[in-house]
This record gives C-alpha cells, sequence and structure tokens, in this order.
C-alpha cells in the first residue's frame, strides 16, 4: 500500500474507487482493514460509485508508530488526514470516521469546513474521541498498554482494552504514547453552527450512545441512526455499511 511523509511519520493509505471522494479515519487500535475493509465497508461504498481514501492514523496498522506522546499532540491526528488530501490533490471530500476517528472527524468539521460535505460521525459523541486538550488524561489505558505482562492487570476495562489491542497486532507502547499525549480535540464551541450534513451512526448496546444523541442534538439538521451492536459489533454489522451508503446518497454533491 502507498505511503506518504507527514511531519515526519510515514502515515500508510489506500485510494480506490473512482467517483466523489470519501475519507475514512479508523478508531483506536483499529486500521483500515480491521475498521474498513473486514466489514465490507470499502467496498460497499466503491461498489456505491464512491472513491474510496482510507489511511492508518499514526500509531496504527502500517503507518509509523512513533514511542513519544509529542508525536501525537496538538492537532497532529487530524492534520495528517488534511496533509493526505492535499498529497492526493482533493481539495473537498465527505468524511467518515469511527470511534477515535468520529473525533478527529468532528474535529475537522469544524477546523477546515470548506474541505468537506457530508460528515459521518460512527461510534463518538459530544465529548469522546478527543474533546479540547488531553494532557495524559487516560494514563490507566497507557499503564495498562505499557504493562509487561497483561496478567497482572486488575481493572477490567484496562484488560479488555488491551487484549484488543494485542489481538491487532498493535505496537503497545505507540498505542500508550497516544494515550498520553496532549491531543486538541474538536470540544463543543461552533457544533451550533455547523453546515455539513451530518450523520450519527451508533450502536444501541455501545457505553458511548448517550453522548452520542448529544451531539446529534446539538448539531443543525444531525441525523440520528442507533443500530443493533456495542461499539464494537455495530461498525462491522451490515446495516452499518448500507445506512452509511444511503444516508450519503441522499446528501448534497460535493
Amino acid at each position: 500500500m502507498p505511503g506518504f511523509d507527514s511531519d515526519g511519520v510515514n502515515i500508510n493509505y489506500v485510494d480506490e474507487g473512482q467517483g466523489p471522494p470519501i475519507v475514512l479515519v479508523h478508531g483506536f487500535a483499529g486500521s483500515i482493514e480491521s475498521n474498513w475493509r473486514a466489514p465490507g465497508i470499502i467496498g460497499a461504498l466503491v461498489r456505491s460509485g464512491r472513491r474510496v481514501v482510507a489511511l492508518d492514523c499514526r500509531g496504527h496498522g502500517q503507518s509509523g508508530k512513533p514511542h513519544d506522546p509529542d508525536a501525537y499532540s496538538g492537532t497532529k491526528m487530524p492534520d495528517d488526514v488534511v496533509a493526505l488530501m492535499d498529497h492526493l490533490g482533493i481539495a473537498k471530500a465527505d468524511l467518515m470516521g469511527y470511534s477515535m476517528g468520529g473525533g478527529i472527524a468532528t474535529s475537522l468539521m469544524l477546523s477546515h469546513p470548506s474541505r468537506f460535505g457530508a460528515v459521518v460521525i460512527g461510534g463518538a459523541g459530544y465529548f469522546s474521541g478527543g474533546g479540547g486538550e488531553r494532557p495524559g488524561r487516560f494514563n490507566p489505558i497507557a499503564e495498562a498498554l505499557e504493562a509487561p505482562d497483561a496478567s497482572t492487570l486488575t481493572d477490567p476495562m484496562a484488560r479488555g482494552l488491551r487484549a484488543f489491542a494485542e489481538r491487532g497486532g498493535n505496537d503497545l507502547l505507540a498505542l500508550a504514547a497516544i494515550q498520553r499525549s496532549s491531543r486538541a480535540g474538536a470540544g463543543s464551541a461552533g457544533l451550533g453552527t455547523v453546515s455539513n450534513p451530518v450523520f450519527v451512526l451508533v450502536g444501541s448496546g455501545d457505553p458511548v450512545l448517550p453522548s452520542a444523541q448529544q451531539l446529534a442534538g446539538v448539531i443543525p439538521g444531525a441525523k440520528l441512526m442507533v443500530i443493533p451492536g456495542d461499539h464494537l459489533a455495530a461498525v462491522r454489522g451490515p446495516g452499518y455499511a448500507a445506512s452509511v451508503v444511503e444516508f450519503l446518497a441522499g446528501a448534497s454533491p460535493i
């Protein structure tokens, strides 16, 4: 798969299909393959007549994996998305993010409104995915990822995330660095002035459901859909891809 340099980090991406472009941003400890290709989302979008551009976020997949939290600080992760669009000569695209990627998508919708058309925010809510500065806020998660032996972990959530990250073949120290970084996220300012068509999609068993409902409630004209599944299962069910394709078909052309 191709890659390019973004602020000193190699960013892996795919560029498939023809038609109006849509950029996909995966979740924490995910990748192009696990979040978008394996569930059939890339295929569904290509078949619907879309050009699909998806990146492995820094620290994930086949992209560079710095162990320094500063490599993920500020707006570096959203900036990678804009840099990829510039690299490919894409002036404007639709945008979809899931979980952490949903927070990145929300941030980009606010910081670069002229670069994006319709925006799909999956598995993320009002403050999830990185709202405001985050100075190492999730250190217990980082510590779980850094632990030499997972059997010593006592917190169920930390153990579950560690197991999920290990199953995906992730670099645990890179993921820990992301959690320790001070990332500038979307926060809440400006959401009430968004003019993009927005689709908030969340699983019925996802703990983020209440904040996803709140997010949809503050963005003018946003559409909310609750589909079966928890945080991990919802994006992998057939209803997710079908709902996204239907929404994009009804949104204003880029």
